[in-house]
């Protein structure tokens, strides 16, 4: 808890003088209720009441536990951007020191869109360490401008000897000066919204000796069987910042015993990689879909949430970041799904969870 005080004590409450609740002991309560499964404030408040004696061996809640409209005017009125950065500051504290690969995707909130704008919902850039398999930062994507969101999410963090990874959108100079000043290389996917660097990646890579292509399978998976193959060569006559190589990594892939189209995608590197490193990356960078954001949809149901008020749905987007952050670290085995259960129903392995938080 200690950790916890000194990472999110700094934010601002945006409630008046008089507020009962401590706005540090909200936020701690609303996590241990998404810990145990709450999906929005209402949620959070009959967590907040049926286990009030047991929050207080954690938290004083003088006042008893909060209302559900406590919850939500607190959520709704809180700058999300002091809690993203105290999100960063604290997972900061609580991985240690990063290494590997850290990827960059956008999300959106379904659930989360203004009347009439269905098509049109909230959208998020999220940034994960793939081999830590944590969240370390979040970002609105401002008017949907994924690369600004990008760029800010990137200025929180010190990623220093990682490798940031992101798709052919954050293919922009701005992004990799970003990415370089945090300390991290990048390998990021190159295609024609960039023709002048794809056409001379193309060329380098086209005359480049074929026999130093790392190769990579085939094996049997998910009813296909998938090889890769990948190439790496300096970079040469191309203006891009911190440039220093390119690559090209092909997938072959047979369904059924029909083999489809190769795939060809190239990356510009930061880094001279060896083609066995290359692949690594470039299969690495796609857990931000399978471990964060199917994870976030199926297991803590981010895109049935209903909250579009303000800045609720940013900010309890964080908190279930938050959640699935301490449920990944706790040592126990099981799927995140038994142990949101298990923390529902066993008062000793929540506050295990709570306290593994250091």
């Amino acid at each position: 808890m200690e950790t916890f005080a000194a990472c999110f004590s700094a934010m601002e409450d945006p409630r008046a003088r008089n507020a009962r609740h401590d706005l540090l002991e909200l936020v701690f309560v609303a996590l241990a209720a998404v810990l145990c499964g709450a999906e929005d404030c209402t949620d959070m408040a009959a967590f907040a009441r049926a286990k009030l004696d047991f929050l207080r061996q954690v938290v004083k809640l003088e006042h008893g536990p909060p209302s559900h409209d406590t919850f939500s005017r607190v959520f709704r009125r809180l700058a999300p951007e002091p809690f993203e950065a105290a999100f960063a500051q604290f997972t900061a504290a609580f991985a240690g020191a990063l290494k590997g690969v850290v990827a960059i995707d956008g999300k959106a909130l379904r659930g989360a869109y203004e009347r009439g704008c269905r098509a049109s919902p909230l959208h998020l850039v999220n940034v994960w360490a793939a081999e830590a398999r944590l969240v370390i930062g979040q970002r609105l994507a401002p008017g949907r401008n994924e690369v600004l969101g990008a760029q800010q999410a990137l200025a929180l963090l010190g990623l220093e000897g990682c490798i940031v990874t992101a798709d052919a959108l954050h293919c922009r100079a701005d992004t990799a000066q970003t990415i370089l000043d945090t300390g991290a290389d990048y390998a990021l996917a190159l295609k024609a919204n960039q023709p002048t660097l794809l056409a001379k990646a193309q060329a380098l890579l086209a005359a480049a000796d074929p026999t130093n292509e790392a190769l990579q399978g085939p094996a049997k998976g998910h009813d296909r069987i998938e090889g890769r193959a990948a190439l790496v060569v300096p970079a040469k006559d191309m203006d891009f910042p911190g440039l220093a190589a390119v690559a090209r990594v092909e997938t072959h892939c047979k369904r059924a015993g029909a083999p489809e189209p190769v795939i060809v995608r190239f990356f510009l590197l930061s880094t001279l990689l060896s083609p066995e490193r290359m692949l690594q990356v470039a299969q690495t960078h796609w857990t931000i879909e399978n471990q964060l954001h199917w994870v976030l949809d199926v297991a803590l149901l981010e895109d049935a949430s209903r909250s579009r008020k303000d800045n609720a749905p940013q900010n309890l987007a964080l908190i279930r970041k938050l959640a699935l952050n301490t449920l990944r670290q706790h040592p126990d085995k099981g799927s995140i799904k038994t142990k949101i259960k298990r923390a529902g129903w066993d008062e000793t392995f929540l506050l295990s969870l709570l306290g593994h938080m250091r």
